[in-house]
């Protein structure tokens, strides 16, 4: 197993040329990748979030139907009925963006705070033009009063929402258009309140159970049906001790897995695949002093008065808590966990910081990823072609060389990258851009052990399975690893393939 996307086509490059391509990268879907060593023979309780990681939701049926639920909040507090006219883009959003709460734009950086990409409403601003609201093209992340990140699953739909309404006011020939907003009379809008009521219209939907109930309704249409996740959950609970942790209520988690074990439900309860089982356990808060924990009466779905302080009771169902609790009454500490969760911030971040535990990151976009890389193979062929050229332009310069016309070159690869981004859609990869790598990603390895499209993918492993991360080396050793190898071997074929492999590799890594 690996950990970025360079070992990955690097891998499949190295394969032979009557090697079924399709067969390699297919098995790329169903991996487990690596950023951090980790046995899963020492892993005494795996715990699991629910939304968007046990339950997967249909894309882009499922962000569609929050778009609309959101709009339709919006017009009905008093914003123009002409928003209704917009529908939800899955080509455009993607995780990890930042929206400008002063500016109204939407960004794409790095993990330092260097833009990448730059949109206000669908335009999308270059050059000159970022320096206009940003002279460094950067931005200050911890300034959270100003710039919200945008990680979740459930954020596509609200990111979308806002470039709509960006889009419309700066259209709308009633409001004018101003640096930090817009003006309509006597009345002033900037982009600060707008984004304020956008998120008044999210914690609506879900707070009132709006989101929740029309997905309850037509849970085929909005939830995917997995076979083998009860299989998994079997599998694990023979090993090891299993717990359940969502921020979801009680009605709308025994509902949803009613429908995600339809086909086990007649052996047994959804219930009896855990251990413990706690709903509304507000993370990330849950991770920090949590809640008071308390039992669910199942049967009514009400909250039983007082605080439970007893010992663990199977099929009984918890709500509140904290993790504290969780290792308490699993009788288990950080380290013997492996949490699994879709929210880099509330699931992952939180989990490894405030309590060490070890974890794995869902992201099922990593399947347009991967086919991304299949399909336009042939675009990071040349743009890897090109770097090995440029390298060997430079290899026999020092400092008095005159610098070669690379002018030509640097055009190409600037459009080879462009054509490559678009490809995954109008704000570009979820991982990089162009060869840099994206705030997202670089949370992704900072803080997930393990990362798949599927928690599912966990099936295709041993119980004992070793994940080795690559050796993490220092900027001069594949250089210096190249040269020595070059020099003790005295074959030019060699060394010429193995510095494809580290342009590539490195290429990735940027």
């Amino acid at each position: 197993a690996t950990s970025n996307w360079g070992i990955c086509v690097t891998v499949r490059a190295s394969f032979p040329s009557n090697e079924s391509s399709s067969a390699v990268f297919f098995c790329f879907h169903c991996r487990v990748f690596v950023n951090r060593s980790l046995t899963l023979e020492n892993i005494k309780c795996y715990g699991f979030d629910m939304d968007y990681t046990l339950a997967m939701y249909k894309s882009p049926e499922y962000e569609s139907l929050g778009f609309e639920l959101l709009r339709d909040r919006l017009v009905s507090t008093g914003y123009p009925h002409e928003l209704l006219r917009y529908t939800y883009d899955p080509s455009f959003p993607t995780r990890g963006l930042v929206i400008d709460t002063l500016y109204g734009n939407l960004l794409k950086v790095d993990s330092n705070g260097n833009i990448l990409v730059c949109s206000h409403g669908f335009r999308f601003i270059k050059g000159e033009t970022i320096q206009n609201y940003y002279p460094n093209k950067f931005i200050q992340r911890d300034d959270t009063e100003r710039f919200y990140i945008l990680n979740t699953l459930f954020n596509l739909s609200e990111t979308y929402i806002y470039v709509c309404l960006v889009d419309f006011f700066t259209r709308c020939t009633r409001y004018t258009n101003l640096l930090k907003g817009f003006q309509h009379g006597d009345l002033f809008m900037s982009f600060r309140s707008m984004f304020q009521d956008l998120r008044d219209a999210m914690d609506h939907i879900h707070d009132t159970g709006t989101l929740k109930e029309r997905t309850l309704k037509n849970l085929e249409k909005y939830v995917m049906y997995d076979p083998n996740l009860p299989v998994l959950l079997t599998r694990i609970k023979e090993l090891a001790k299993v717990f359940l942790a969502t921020n979801s209520d009680f009605t709308y988690t025994e509902v949803s897995f009613k429908h995600l074990f339809y086909d086990f439900i007649h052996y047994s309860s959804w219930r009896s695949f855990f251990d413990l089982i706690v709903v509304d356990t507000k993370k990330p808060q849950f991770f920090a002093g949590g809640n008071v924990l308390r039992q669910v009466d199942t049967h009514t779905g009400k909250l039983r008065i007082g605080t439970y302080t007893g010992d663990l009771q199977h099929g009984t169902v918890y709500s509140g808590g904290s993790s504290d609790v969780i290792c308490d009454l699993l009788g288990v500490k950080g380290k013997d966990i492996l949490y699994v969760g879709d929210h880099i911030f509330g699931d992952i971040l939180k989990s490894k910081k405030r309590q060490g535990w070890k974890t794995f990151l869902v992201v099922p976009e990593l399947s347009k990823e991967l086919q991304v890389w299949e399909d336009k193979k042939n675009l990071f062929e040349e743009l890897k072609r090109l770097d090995v050229f440029l390298a060997e332009l430079h290899k026999n310069q020092d400092s008095s060389s005159t610098d070669p016309e690379i002018s030509s070159i640097q055009y190409r690869m600037k459009v080879l990258t462009y054509r490559m981004d678009m490809s995954y859609g109008q704000m570009g990869s979820l991982l990089r851009s162009g060869a840099r790598q994206t705030l997202f990603a670089s949370q992704l390895m900072r803080y997930a052990d393990l990362y798949s499209t599927s928690c599912v993918n966990l099936l295709y492993y041993p119980c004992n399975h070793l994940f080795m991360a690559p050796p993490v080396l220092v900027s001069y050793l594949p250089a210096f690893t190249l040269t020595h190898l070059c020099n003790t071997t005295g074959e030019d074929e060699l060394c010429h393939k193995m510095t494809l492999d580290v342009v590539l590799f490195v290429h990735c890594q940027k």
